[in-house]
């Protein structure tokens, strides 16, 4: 049965005419549809604006140069800190994805519900995901550049990042692991598997979209950390010959050049490819996403 365009304008407008009569009875509930509303065309309006000042004033200032392979003051070249971006989030991924997600599965999987240390553990990662970042770049001066020894370096940097994106995977997977039903550990343990069995084979698989959406975020917080890398990984505008070795990402690329004040335009173009590798991560994260959630359902 097909529905013509009168039939279909007649039906929105009876629904219109419901909606109104139902406001009409409760003053708050019209109120509250037009804050949400109005909140949500402000949030949408202001990050169009952010994405398209950046867009204006970056790209008639991107070039060849600045995607040059060594960094000069002429060139002033990207190219050293889109690498050591790279190599920053990988690095600092490997430490604190293992870590974060193995402690978040012994909270949820093994130890008791209700436990003291669990919700200990649960109120310590929330206040410590709400610390400046400032304060992990402090922390990691004095203890891993000073205390240690290790110098401005990469390793340093990674190890301050990890610290503060571990309470994010932890909690946005446990978050994950338990979303999965009770049903499917029932299930699994009836049949004779056993514990660790039905963690990797049972809840994992479903569970791995949420857990990857922790992941993405932690890698948005990564890639737009500054304040945290000047104080461990250095400035060094060159790619590190080791894990000793200072070096600086894009953030702290585009804060230099702005803080000089000589290279504005470069410092926009810089924000754009910066943008434009947030984008290019979400979108590759979301993919695998969701094909790990298809290849677990088809399971």
């Amino acid at each position: 049965m097909t529905i013509n365009p009168a039939q279909n304008q007649a039906i929105m407008t009876k629904r219109i005419i419901r909606k109104i009569k139902s406001y009409k009875r409760s003053p708050l509930s019209l109120i509250l549809f037009v804050l949400v509303n109005l909140s949500a065309i402000i949030s949408g309006g202001v990050l169009l604006f952010l994405i398209g000042y950046i867009l204006v004033k970056g790209i008639p200032n991107l070039s060849l140069d600045i995607f040059a392979w060594e960094y000069t003051s002429e060139n002033v070249s990207l190219m050293p800190a889109l690498i050591n971006t790279i190599l920053m989030t990988l690095l600092s991924l490997l430490i604190a994805v293992p870590v974060g997600v193995s402690a978040a599965i012994y909270l949820v999987e093994y130890a008791k519900r209700g436990n003291k240390l669990v919700k200990i553990i649960g109120v310590t990662a929330e206040t410590l995901s709400g610390i400046p970042s400032i304060v992990y770049g402090l922390f990691g001066m004095l203890f891993f550049v000073t205390a240690l020894g290790w110098g401005y370096s990469f390793l340093a940097g990674a190890f301050t990042l990890a610290i503060m994106i571990l309470p994010l995977i932890m909690r946005t997977t446990e978050e994950a692991l338990r979303s999965v039903p009770d049903s499917y550990r029932e299930g699994s343990f009836g049949l004779g598997a056993g514990r660790l069995r039905t963690i990797f084979k049972i809840i994992l698989p479903p569970a791995a979209p949420g857990i990857l959406a922790g992941i993405i975020l932690a890698v948005g917080r990564i890639v737009g950390e500054s304040a945290a890398l000047i104080y461990t990984a250095g400035t060094v505008a060159a790619i590190p010959d080791g894990l000793f070795s200072s070096g600086r990402t894009l953030a702290v690329h585009m804060y230099s050049l702005s803080r000089e004040g000589l290279y504005v335009g470069e410092a926009y173009a810089t924000a754009v490819v910066l943008l434009v590798l947030v984008v290019g991560i979400n979108l590759l994260s979301t993919k695998i996403a969701k094909k790990i959630s298809e290849n677990g359902q088809q399971k």
